[in-house]
């Protein structure tokens, strides 16, 4: 459990909390972490061993105080798991061109990670690719980034 040294010491009382509920996990044994996760979480708990579910219910009492995984890292793990398609990261500095009825467009991926095309800044290659194409797209798809698993990226 995290304890104060000093007065000027400073912890917030989530985190005491955090301490001692991760102290406690383990501690429990598996009949009681399956008791605490159904407690917790609206979720059916995962047929595993004990050690195992002691760290998923760590990580969920982490996840609750700090916040989960961003969004963005939320999808890209949705994607691996559906197994359907890949998406590639455009990389700082890249170029991607695309020819759309017969015009040659070039996006960059500025320094900053922001969009450029057309003399002006993006916010994503999906906005782009709207621009372009007057319907919604999926930017990475739009631009060859999204591929369906088993070809090539």
């Amino acid at each position: 459990m995290t304890t104060l040294s000093a007065a000027t010491d400073f912890v917030p009382l989530a985190e005491l909390d955090l301490a001692a509920e991760l102290s406690a996990v383990e501690t429990l044994t598996l009949a009681e972490l399956r008791q605490r996760w159904s407690a917790m979480l609206d979720k059916p708990v995962p047929k595993v061993r004990r050690t195992l579910l002691a760290m998923a219910l760590a990580w969920e009492l982490q996840a609750q105080v700090h916040g989960g995984l961003p969004l963005a890292a939320r999808q890209r793990l949705a994607q691996l798991a559906g197994g359907r398609t890949r998406t590639v990261t455009a990389e700082k500095g890249t170029r991607l061109v695309r020819e759309w009825k017969g015009k040659l467009h070039t996006v960059t991926i500025g320094g900053d990670g922001s969009v450029q095309w057309d003399g002006r800044a993006w916010r994503s290659l999906s906005e782009v690719a709207r621009a372009i194409t007057g319907t919604r797209w999926s930017g990475p798809a739009f631009f060859g980034l999204k591929q369906k698993v088993g070809k090539a990226a």
